[in-house]
This record gives C-alpha cells, sequence and structure tokens, in this order.
C-alpha cells in the first residue's frame, strides 16, 4: 500500500456482475481503492508486465484471481506472475466458484495467498470483499511495491 493510504487492486475477472460486486463491496469499505479490471490472464500478464495496453500500469498492492477465466485461466496466470522475479511479491487471492479440493491444492501449490469460494448471494459476496479489505489492509504486513 503506498503512502497515502490509497490502495491500488487488480481484479482478474470476466464475469462483469462479480466485477460489480467486488466494486461495491469496496467502495463501502474503509480504504480508498482503486480498483484496476482485465478480464483474462493474457491481460492480466500484459497490465503487470506493463505492456501494451498498459504501459502506464500501477503495480497492484494486490492480486484478486478468478480461476475459470478465458484465453489463460486463473491457474496458469498464477504460475507466470509466481515464476515472474518482479511479480511473485505480490499476493495474489483466488476468488472463485470452484470449491474442488484439487483447485485448493494446486492453487496453493502455486503461490496463492489464499483462496476464497465465491458465496452466493449479494449479501454474501460483499461481507467476503469486505472482509478482504479489512484482513489485507489493515492485518497483513504487505511487501513493499518496487
Amino acid at each position: 500500500m503506498n503512502g497515502k493510504n490509497i490502495v491500488d487492486i487488480l481484479l482478474v475477472e470476466d464475469d462483469p456482475g462479480d466485477v460489480e460486486l467486488t466494486r461495491e463491496g469496496l467502495a463501502a469499505g474503509k480504504l480508498l481503492v482503486n480498483l484496476h479490471t482485465v478480464d483474462d490472464g493474457i491481460k492480466a500478464l500484459r497490465y503487470l508486465r506493463h505492456e501494451e495496453p498498459y504501459v502506464d500500469a500501477v503495480r497492484p498492492d494486490i492480486i484478486l484471481l478468478d480461476l475459470n477465466l478465458p484465453r489463460m485461466d486463473g491457474r496458469e496466470t498464477l504460475k507466470e506472475i509466481k515464476a515472474d522475479e518482479r511479480l511473485r511479491s505480490i499476493p495474489v487471492i483466488v476468488l472463485t466458484t470452484s470449491e474442488a479440493d484439487i483447485d485448493i491444492l494446486k492453487c496453493y501449490d502455486l503461490g496463492a495467498s489464499c483462496y476464497i469460494a465465491k458465496p452466493v448471494g449479494f449479501e454474501a459476496f460483499l461481507k467476503v470483499v469486505r472482509s478482504l479489505e479489512d484482513f489485507w489492509f489493515t492485518v497483513v504486513k504487505m511487501p513493499p511495491k518496487d
């Protein structure tokens, strides 16, 4: 988190409804959040590596990553992020519909910081997003941005 108490979050999510729910949940929180969104893993990596069209992208404090994405899924995206020396220190929170043990184990093996199954229902989803903010930006000591 930068010195101005502004949090930059990269949301990698292809469902517009979940993007809006996440935006609403973060807007209702205590922190000023800049939510940057991309809808697939290829765009996420381009964003993080400052490639076209994201040359001026801000390095996020945290990444919220869905698993079921077009073109490059979240597992492969996570693998690429954690293999990149410049990106691996960014916490990655997997936020997905899958509750499959194999997905959970795979994501932790690949270096996910935590794994959260998206709850069903508007209020439950907002509660999860708000709790993420409380935990990750109040309790956890975050790595400095490069």
